[in-house]
């Protein structure tokens, strides 16, 4: 497992992080969390009562000797936690008696963990929604001071004849339902910047039903003026738009339909229209077209949280666990 993977592990183990599993009992966590400790660059913090999971690791057969264990039920700081939980909540009432209710979930107390510097990451979501994941790390952790959303990528794999594995990043397929302009244009830079950790020299593609002006519609003027401006506040990287599919991937359509374009058939970085085409698109990719899919990787958040697929293994947690860390 490599296509970026090696380079992450190499930056953490020059700088072992702490990572929190909200699902700490779940048997899929407990044998990536026994990897993580195997390897020494990646510490892992499970959430739950310590007797049901280590007893729910000697059932599986998984060694998590030196794993922190944190029961939301008696921890030392949660008084300080919930203190912290009113000051960050006070616009909305937030009470003493609400805010240890709340804090109570596995979800909102390991976003918490992330906020006093307990932890550097978040991995979550095995049991329960992408909206359980995304809704304290907004009211908690919020948004970077230049961001105003949080969005989403998927990171793409392929192994290839040549022995170089294929990667492509898509955006957003899990987070906006109907991004503005002003969204895509955020979720456009976001993207490519998360593809440069994976090795990708991002060739970023607003993706439309036209090619650069030869369809006409609201949608494809959103694609056009977010491309536009895309590139505007960000010369370093390569961005073009609104382009077809075809168009953005094939060499020789793009001679055809939009030649000289310096992204028109060499794009690696996909942003969709809306989640509709993004849900859409990276599962066709993923199920017709061999990609290995991680992600969703949640983007704009002023520290890395993540949400895993309720269907996900053990190897997706794993691999998940060390793209989180890395983004710290």
């Amino acid at each position: 497992m490599d296509y970026g993977f090696g380079h992450m592990i190499d930056i953490l183990k020059k700088n072992p992080k702490k990572i929190v599993f909200t699902e700490g009992a779940d048997p899929r966590i407990l044998e990536a969390a026994s990897r993580l400790l195997a390897s020494y660059f990646l510490h892992p913090i499970l959430i739950g009562k310590p007797e049901e999971i280590f007893e729910s690791a000697e059932q599986a057969g998984y060694n998590i000797r030196g794993a922190e264990i944190i029961d939301p039920d008696n921890y030392d700081r949660f008084d300080e936690m919930v203190e912290m939980f009113c000051e960050i909540r006070k616009s909305k009432g937030m009470t003493p008696e609400k805010a240890t209710s709340i804090l109570r979930g596995a979800n909102y107390f390991g976003t918490m963990l992330v906020k006093m510097g307990v932890a550097d990451a978040l991995l979550g979501g095995a049991t329960y929604s992408t909206a359980d994941t995304v809704r304290p790390a907004l009211q908690i952790i919020k948004t970077k001071p230049q961001n105003k959303i949080v969005s989403s990528c998927f990171i793409l794999v392929r192994p290839s004849a040549s022995g170089e594995n294929e990667v492509l990043a898509m955006g957003d397929c899990a987070i906006n339902i109907d991004p503005s302009e002003d969204d895509l244009v955020e979720i456009g830079i976001e993207s490519a910047k998360c593809a440069t950790l994976f090795g990708i020299d991002p060739k970023v593609a607003y993706l439309s039903y036209s090619s650069l002006g030869s369809g006409a519609g609201p949608t494809v003027d959103k694609m056009r003026n977010a491309a536009m401006r895309a590139k505007a506040a960000a010369p370093g990287i390569d961005i073009s738009g609104e382009l077809q599919f075809d168009a953005a991937v094939s060499p020789k359509v793009a001679r055809t339909k939009c030649p000289n374009d310096p992204v028109a058939g060499h794009a690696n970085v996909f942003i969709f229209p809306d989640i509709n085409a993004g849900n859409i698109g990276y599962k066709i990719a993923q199920r017709l077209g061999q990609f290995s899919a991680y992600g969703p990787i949640l983007l704009g958040l002023n520290a890395p949280i993540n949400d895993l697929s309720r269907g996900c293994n053990a190897i997706e947690i794993y691999s998940m666990a060390i793209i989180t860390a890395a983004l710290a």
